[in-house]
C-alpha cells in the first residue's frame, strides 16, 4: 500500500511531539557515586546553611576589630596570641581586649572575634613563653569572614527536578548529605533497524548488501542523552510478523524507533501495523531535507518514530524529533539542541526547497562563531556524522548562501535549550 504524505514545517512537527508529551514520573534511587549523568527525580533542597557556621577564608588570625582602630604603620598594636585553631576545631577561650587566635582556613570564628587578619599582614614575636603579633594597620569588623549561609541558605532550593547530575551537582549532593540519590529512571528506547539489504556489524560484506549502521548510531545517541538502549533486531518481510514484533516490542518501552520502510515491492507496512495498533499517527512526513519521510505516532502515550533508513537523514530525525520526547520522560527543560547564530566559511550554492539540515563542523574564530559544511551533503552519507558538532540550519525558499552569511546552527554537543527553536 502507498501512503499518502503531505509535508508540514518542521517547528510544526517538533510542537506536535511537545505536546504529546506525557512524564511518567518515575523516580529510583541510585548512590551518589553512580548518579553522574542522571537527572533529578526531586529538587534538590538545602537542610542548613552554608557555610554553617562564620568561618576563616585564610590562615592568619582572629581579633577584636576594635583593638587595632588607632592603629598605624607609626603605631602598630601588640595584641597577645592566646590559642591556635585548625579546621574542625573550636576555640576553648573568648576573645577579650588585645588577644588574638591563631586560626587556619575553614576553622569557625571563635567569640568574641569579628575580623581576621591574614598571616602575612602580621608581625609573630616570641616574650617570655609568650606568642604575640604586631598589626600596622586599621581592621574594619567582618574583614577576611565568610559569613554563615553565605553560600547557601537552610531551605533554599538549589536544584529543579529534572536537572542533569554534573560533577558540581555532585558536590551539592555530597555538601548535603545525598547518600542515595533520586533519579528518573533511565526511559528505554526500543530499536528495531528495518531492511532486508541490512547485514549485523560482524558479518562479511556480501553483494548488494550493507551493515547495519543506523541500528548502532541510534543506540549511541540515546545513551547519550542518558537512555537506555534495547535492540528487537530486523523485521520479517510478512505483515503479521511485523505487526506482532511491534506490538510485543512497545510493550517493554517507553519509546519505539524503527528505521527504514518495512515493505515488500512497493508496499510499506508501517502504516498498516499504525492503523492495527489503533495508533495516532502526528506526521509522515516533514518539509526538511534529509529525513522528509519522517514518521511519528503515538500509542497510549508512547512514541512511535518512524526514521529514514539513509543515515543522515536518520541522525536528523533522532536529534529535532527524538530527543526532546525522550529528554522530556526525565523531565529536563533542556530537551531541544541549542541554537546560535554562526558565519558561514564556505559557499552552499544549493537551492533549498525544503529547510535543510547540513552535517557542519562549528568552531571560534576570533571571538566568533564559524561553522563550515563537512562531506557530503547527501541522506545516504555516513561519513560527514563522524566529523559534525552541529546542524548549519538553511531555511526554505532560498536560492543558496555565500560565504561571510550570518546562519544558523543547531549544536550537537551544547548545553541544550529549553525552548523550542523556530522555522522563519
Amino acid at each position: 500500500m502507498v501512503e499518502r504524505r503531505t509535508p508540514i514545517p518542521v517547528s510544526k512537527a517538533v510542537h506536535k511531539i511537545m505536546e504529546n508529551v506525557k512524564m511518567n514520573g518515575d523516580v529510583e534511587y541510585v548512590p551518589i557515586e553512580e548518579s553522574l549523568g542522571r537527572y533529578l527525580g526531586e529538587p534538590l533542597k538545602a537542610d542548613h546553611d552554608v557555610p554553617p557556621f562564620d568561618r576563616s577564608p585564610y590562615d592568619g588570625f582572629a581579633i577584636r576589630s576594635e583593638d587595632t582602630q588607632n592603629t598605624s604603620s607609626d603605631q602598630p598594636v601588640t595584641l597577645e596570641v592566646i590559642e591556635e585553631i585548625g579546621a574542625g576545631t573550636v576555640a576553648k577561650s573568648t576573645l577579650q581586649k588585645n588577644q588574638a587566635i591563631r586560626i587556619m582556613t575553614g576553622a569557625q570564628i571563635p567569640i568574641g572575634a569579628d575580623a581576621v587578619i591574614m598571616l602575612e599582614l602580621v608581625k609573630e614575636m616570641q616574650d617570655n613563653g609568650k606568642s604575640y603579633i604586631k598589626v600596622k594597620r586599621k581592621v574594619v569588623s567582618g574583614d577576611n569572614i565568610s559569613r554563615q549561609g553565605e553560600d547557601v541558605q537552610n531551605g533554599a532550593i538549589l536544584l529543579a527536578k529534572g536537572t542533569k547530575i554534573n560533577e558540581g551537582t555532585v558536590a551539592l549532593l555530597a555538601t548535603f548529605g545525598y547518600a542515595n540519590v533520586p533519579v528518573f529512571k533511565k526511559p528505554v528506547v526500543g530499536i528495531i533497524a528495518t531492511g532486508s539489504e541490512l547485514l549485523d556489524v560482524g558479518e562479511p560484506l556480501e553483494p548488494g548488501k550493507i551493515r547495519n549502521s543506523n541500528g548502532y548510531m541510534i543506540a549511541a545517541q540515546i545513551r547519550k542523552i542518558g537512555a537506555e538502549t534495547k535492540f528487537f533486531g530486523k523485521l520479517a518481510d510478512d505483515f503479521d510478523s511485523c505487526y506482532e514484533k511491534i506490538e510485543r516490542s512497545l510493550t517493554e518501552v517507553d519509546v519505539l524507533i524503527t528505521t527504514g520502510g518495512v515493505s515488500v515491492g512497493d508496499y510499506d507496512h508501517l502504516p498498516e501495523i499504525y492503523k492495527k495498533l489503533q495508533a495516532e499517527v502526528l506526521f509522515n512526513k516533514v518539509a526538511m531535507r534529509p529525513g522528509s519521510v519522517t514518521t511519528v505516532a503515538v500509542k497510549d502515550g508512547k512514541f512511535l518514530f518512524g526514521l529514514s533508513g539513509n543515515p543522515s537523514a536518520c541522525f536528523v530525525g533522532f536529534e529535532l524529533f527524538a530527543r526532546p520526547a525522550i529528554l522530556s520522560l526525565v523531565e529536563t527543560e533542556q530537551v531541544h539542541l541549542q541554537k546560535e547564530k554562526a558565519i558561514l566559511e564556505k559557499d552552499f550554492p544549493k537551492p533549498n526547497p525544503f529547510t535543510r539540515f547540513v552535517r557542519s563542523k562549528v568552531s571560534i574564530k576570533e571571538g566568533k562563531l564559524v561553522v563550515t559544511p563537512v562531506g557530503l551533503d547527501k541522506s545516504g552519507v555516513v561519513s560527514s556524522i563522524a566529523f559534525a558538532n552541529a546542524l548549519l540550519m538553511l531555511p526554505g525558499g532560498t536560492r543558496g548562501f555565500e560565504r561571510g552569511m550570518d546562519v544558523k546552527v543547531l549544536l550537537l554537543n551544547g548545553e541544550g535549550s529549553k525552548t523550542t527553536w523556530e522555522q522563519k
